[in-house]
């Protein structure tokens, strides 16, 4: 009998061997924080880790105040840093990654076939319209909203207004939607009450059973407006190994655990250079006069649907402050970064700089 179970045993290891290898998305394991749902883990390389004391070591000369680091290959975790105040424990504000977010709750709804991309925004708030609304308005799709391209020609101030909807909805429409890039968080925020209207449900509700807890991720904290509706271009707090769960979903076109958990199609435009683009603070004129370029500027190589694409062929989730979701295919790696800081483009550089090149 001790012989038979013995036997059965290796049988299941086997198979579970056999069906593992060569296996590149993602898997549970154990985190910093014993989170049962976690990421797997495994050795950090030695040119890895050679590249990561290049990393801090350049942080630390040029006073970045980065948080946290985590480096994901083939959907495991090779390394992993918490520092500057940083808890692996302790959710983070997102600021603008929030817009990543809220572009998953669109795509899922399309996906139920709840909203299209083609849908009219002045058809989801008839009460809140101006007296005359403008062609230009009538004319703003789900699209031009995800794509920065409603036609505003300066961000709407949400504070114009009754509610934040209606302060969007009188701003001035002065370029035709789908032809002026205006980064636009207000613009984040009609997406979130459109979902919010479509599906009956507050999107980091909505998202709870779709994404979140397929990721296992628990019940994260959204701000919200006045109104009672999540803030959508900002506001949400994740933990740094939350954010590594949601690049990996990128990265793998949606799917997760063998399970399309958001639509193929819709991840895959996501992530797309679909609009050229500029820095949120800046205008493309201005943009010229600065000097920037694809070849000096992780800010001028497009913009999907709330996702930034990025030199290195890569893209990524953006968030102020130094919040980075970096989606690199080309090495099928993520790299992930919580910060308080102000440069940037100085933290996108050690990416480039150190980890890429030990990414093999």
């Amino acid at each position: 009998m001790k012989h038979t179970n013995r036997f059965g045993l290796i049988v299941l290891m086997c198979l579970s061997s056999l069906y593992g290898c060569g296996q590149k998305t993602a898997r549970q394991g154990t985190s910093a924080t014993g989170s049962p749902a976690a990421l797997e883990r495994t050795t950090t390389p030695e040119q890895l880790k050679t590249a990561m004391e290049k990393y801090l070591q350049s942080a630390e000369e040029q006073k970045l105040g980065i948080q946290s680091v985590m480096v994901l290959q083939h959907g495991k975790v090779l390394y992993e840093k918490w520092w500057n105040g940083g808890e692996p424990q302790t959710p983070h504000v997102l600021n603008s990654v929030s817009k990543t977010f809220t572009s998953a709750a669109v795509g899922l709804a399309i996906g139920e076939g709840r909203l299209s991309l083609d849908d009219k925004l002045v058809t989801f708030f008839p009460d809140e319209l101006p007296d005359n609304p403008s062609d230009n308005l009538k004319n703003i799709t789900v699209r031009n909203l995800l794509t920065m391209n409603s036609g505003h020609d300066r961000e709407p101030d949400r504070t114009k207004a009754a509610t934040w909807a209606k302060a969007f909805l009188d701003w001035p429409v002065l370029h035709e939607p789908g032809t002026y890039y205006c980064y636009n968080s207000l613009g984040t925020y009609m997406l979130s009450a459109i979902v919010q209207k479509v599906t009956g449900q507050k999107i980091v509700d909505y998202l709870q059973p779709r994404l979140f807890d397929p990721l296992g991720i628990e019940a994260p904290h959204w701000d919200e407006s006045p109104q009672g509706i999540n803030c959508g271009g900002w506001g949400l707090y994740l933990k740094t190994e939350d954010l590594a769960k949601m690049g990996q979903l990128l990265l793998q076109k949606g799917k997760w655990n063998g399970k399309q958990i958001l639509p193929k199609k819709y991840a895959v435009e996501a992530t797309c250079k679909q609009v050229p683009c500029v820095p949120s603070w800046i205008r493309f004129d201005e943009a010229r006069k600065s000097g920037l370029t694809p070849e000096n500027s992780d800010w001028v190589m497009g913009y999907g649907y709330q996702i930034w694409r990025c030199r290195h062929n890569a893209y990524r989730a953006d968030g102020a402050g130094g919040q980075y979701i970096i989606v690199i295919p080309d090495k099928d790696a993520v790299v992930v970064n919580t910060a308080s800081l102000q440069d940037m483009q100085a933290e996108l550089n050690l990416v480039w700089d150190y980890i890429l090149p030990a990414l093999k």
